[in-house]
């Protein structure tokens, strides 16, 4: 059985795990804030979220920078460093592994889909992202594992 306080503990090295992506902190780090010794944590953390912390900072580290693709036009070499990556290849590689296409073809299908709503700088309306926003995203997503399964089996 899960106490409480160790719950929380754990909650609160997952928000620890996905807000530094910019700059590495160890698992030894994080399990020391959640009182635990590394190993404990590590098995406490897959046990209540079914993923190492490793593969959920990866997969955080994925998600925001599919985000950022999408959304900004900043080259993919400086969204790798922005999520926390310090090799384009080795990002180039894991995201083409995980999402299916490389982070260059993920942003020009993702802006192909949306036609002409493409990232803007600075503010805008609320009433653009309902029309532009994450649902353009899912539907590119759902094309793409569909594609991915078609050719891998």
């Amino acid at each position: 059985m899960l106490r409480r306080d160790t719950l929380i503990s754990l909650c609160r090295a997952r928000d620890m795990l996905r807000e530094t992506h910019d700059r590495c902190v160890s698992i030894e780090c994080v399990a020391r804030e959640a009182a635990m010794s590394p190993y404990h944590f590590i098995r406490r953390f897959s046990a209540v979220f079914g993923e190492t912390p490793h593969q959920f900072r990866i997969r955080t580290r994925l998600e925001r920078a599919k985000h950022l693709l999408a959304r900004t036009d900043s080259p993919v070499t400086e969204v790798c460093l922005e999520v926390g990556f310090t090799s384009l290849g080795s990002f180039s590689d894991l995201f083409a592994r995980r999402v299916g296409v490389a982070p260059s073809v993920y942003r020009r299908k993702v802006w192909s889909l949306a036609g002409a709503c493409r990232p803007l700088s600075g503010p805008f309306p609320g009433c653009f992202s309902l029309m532009c926003g994450d649902g353009t995203l899912a539907i590119f997503e759902k094309h793409s594992r569909r594609a991915a399964r078609q050719t891998c089996g």
